[in-house]
């Protein structure tokens, strides 16, 4: 299957009753807000992934960063646990233009798991074509034996003690005024890693929140693609940097690193560098 997939594609799905469906709705200014949104109204048959408790480990202050990932053996028994196998199609959707989906699209690469795709527009564009939600929560999946742990990660996860500016391109998923280090709402320090350009993962979206064409992304990231490092994305705690990793794939690119721990993790060693400006 693709790496994006419409409503229709996914009514098929369901219909055919061969998908599992998470809802991978979050809210950074409310770690609850996800689940109440969940538990009101969802698409039939998904289950929850939480952001903060499912896709995340807790937040060591001084120490990681604000999402920092749970270790591969941690994640390989909560998809264990969700009944996750190789065979089966995941697909994911959120309400933030696929912020929450990319993150756990790239978590289940990151895995090894192949068959994994995101509802292109997500709840928005569930909802506006009519198509039905419930609040019944389903029942919790039967748990699988089955392990990744043996299988080839899909995806590459680099710390901030690998990264190098000789062999690496770092792009910055943030918005400009956040990466100048003009503006910092969130985060102690402003500014951003020092060679980073700035790659807004808001930009691989059209203005209904679907993403934009194959080429349309090719040309957002040229100078990516023009570039013979390794690149590496990153953001502000390691959600959005996926979203420019599902991008670049969506356009044929070939599959960028992750820095997971990104600009919170970063600061959090006053011996690293940053820079503002451009």
């Amino acid at each position: 299957m693709e790496i994006l997939v419409n409503v229709q594609e996914l009514g098929n799905l369901l219909k055919s009753g061969q998908v599992m469906l998470f809802d991978c709705r979050y809210s950074l200014q409310d770690a609850n807000a996800g689940r109440r949104a969940y538990e009101d109204a969802h698409i039939s048959g998904a289950h929850f992934a939480d952001m903060n408790q499912d896709l995340s480990r807790p937040h060591v202050r001084g120490k990681t960063g604000r999402h920092p990932l749970p270790s591969r053996a941690d994640w390989n028994s909560a998809v264990q646990t969700w009944g996750i196998t190789p065979e089966v199609q995941v697909v994911l959707y959120d309400d933030a233009g696929g912020t929450g989906a990319s993150r756990m699209w790239w978590m289940l690469k990151w895995l090894g798991h192949e068959k994994v795709a995101v509802l292109d527009g997500g709840w928005q564009a569930w909802l506006s074509e009519g198509l039905p939600v419930i609040a019944d929560i389903p029942e919790a999946p039967a748990a699988t034996g089955v392990s990744y742990l043996d299988m080839p990660a899909l995806a590459i996860l680099l710390t901030a003690d690998q990264l190098d500016a000789n062999k690496h391109m770092l792009l910055d998923a943030r918005e400009l005024p956040r990466f100048r280090g003009e503006v910092e709402p969130i985060d102690p320090v402003a500014g951003h890693i020092p060679g980073a350009l700035c790659s807004p993962f808001s930009a691989n979206l059209q203005k209904d929140g679907t993403f934009k064409t194959a080429e349309e992304l090719r040309q957002k990231f040229s100078a990516a693609n023009n570039s013979d490092k390794l690149v590496v994305c990153y953001c502000g705690s390691g959600v959005t940097a996926c979203h420019n990793i599902l991008a670049m794939q969506v356009a044929g690119l070939p599959m960028p690193a992750l820095y997971a721990g990104s600009w919170s993790e970063w600061i959090t060693d006053p011996s690293r560098p940053i820079a503002k400006g451009e």
